[in-house]
């Protein structure tokens, strides 16, 4: 059994923080994460080895949602909040279970774009908390658009309405992919004051020609009063209908799932397992593990596995699938794509490397 490093936030504890209903379905999944496989190859339970009850004692007040306040005295709850891009991305669900009991509108922010978080908010969390979205937000910025048209970061400041029209077809994607669920998108545009007016105009025009209600907001700016437009679209779309369903089901085989991810969502023509991926399928079908639903480790930063693609992937690309790991604590299978970085934020020269204290107990480094 090969085990490596992740970040905490892309751990199974914090992906099964994150979508456990209580503190007895919590201790239930932290017993069946898999963590080892024996000589027979069998998978090797946490409940196998014990001390679950002393993880739960752990996480008996950790799995409780925290209600805090907004800069404008209204109620929001912060809880759970595993990596997008290598977990599944999602407020934990006991906060979002909470908040539906205590308001009639409960907006969720998964990470990153409409092809991790939200994907996975829907075919993973939305399963397992038997929830059923209304409307899906789609938020974007012109200054990003503009990247994704061949911008340099350096002359994003720079108005450019054609860059903006490049870009787009990365904006229509995901209004594309909220579509495949059944559901209803809404454009949120974070307006910037280096927005120039032809950029703005591009956008709204693409937004009608597509048929997609969109605002540009003020919020960091002015706060509430600068959401309310947007408000407002939401508050209409939600009253209508809408078929919510799932992208793939869980009985489909594991390489086709993640091939429906992959060309559903990032919109590449293939994917490829290679010998070491294909060896772990072998064994996720013997186990019985082939069930369950798809967690995609990837950059989020392209709908490719090369974080440095921007746009939409080139014609006739194929997605290399490395490692197949089974998270069976949380329920998913976790498909690691190209070079994926699973301890992600950290620099090549720690900080501690300055670090150093000396006979008179002086410290240098911390500061």
């Amino acid at each position: 059994y090969q085990t490596g490093f992740e970040i905490t936030t892309a751990s199974e504890i914090a992906a099964i923080h994150a979508i456990s209903k209580d503190l007895m379905d919590c201790k239930e999944r932290m017993g069946e994460i898999t963590l080892a496989y024996n000589s027979k190859g069998e998978a090797v339970k946490a409940k196998d080895v014990g001390g679950i009850g002393a993880m739960a004692i752990l996480m008996k007040d950790a799995i409780k949602p925290n209600l805090v306040q907004t800069l404008e005295n209204t109620p929001a709850i912060i809880h759970g909040g595993p990596f997008a891009n290598i977990a599944h991305g999602c407020p934990s669900l006991a906060a979002i279970k909470t908040a539906l009991k205590l308001t009639d509108y409960v907006v969720v922010e998964p990470g990153f774009g409409a092809d991790l978080g939200m994907e996975k908010f829907l075919n993973i969390a939305s399963r397992a908390g038997d929830l059923k979205p209304s409307v899906v937000v789609v938020v974007a910025t012109i200054k990003a658009l503009k990247r994704h048209g061949g911008i340099k970061y350096k002359n994003l400041k720079e108005v450019n309405a054609e860059a903006v029209k490049v870009g787009l077809p990365i904006l229509a994607n995901e209004v594309d992919n909220v579509r495949k669920y059944g559901l209803r998108p809404v454009v949120c545009m974070n307006h910037f004051h280096t927005d120039g007016d032809d950029e703005i105009k591009v956008v709204l025009d693409w937004a009608k020609e597509a048929g997609v209600p969109a605002a540009f907001t003020d919020t960091v700016l002015k706060g509430g009063v600068g959401g309310v437009e947007l408000a407002n679209i939401v508050l209409e779309e939600v009253e209508k209908e809408s078929d919510f369903h799932y992208l793939y089901d869980l009985d489909m085989p594991v390489d086709e799932k993640i091939r429906a991810i992959a060309t559903k969502m990032y919109k590449v023509a293939d994917i490829k397992l290679n010998a070491q991926a294909r060896k772990n399928l072998r064994k996720i079908v013997k186990l019985g593990f082939d069930k369950l639903p798809i967690c995609m480790a990837k950059t989020p930063l392209s709908l490719t596995d090369n974080d440095k693609l921007l746009g939409m992937p080139p014609e006739g690309y194929v997605l290399p699938i490395v490692r197949l790991k089974p998270s069976t604590g949380v329920g998913f299978i976790i498909a690691y794509c190209g070079d994926i970085n699973t301890m992600p934020a950290h620099p090549s020269k720690p900080a501690a490397n300055d670090m150093d204290i000396d006979e008179n107990g002086v410290i240098k480094g911390l500061s």
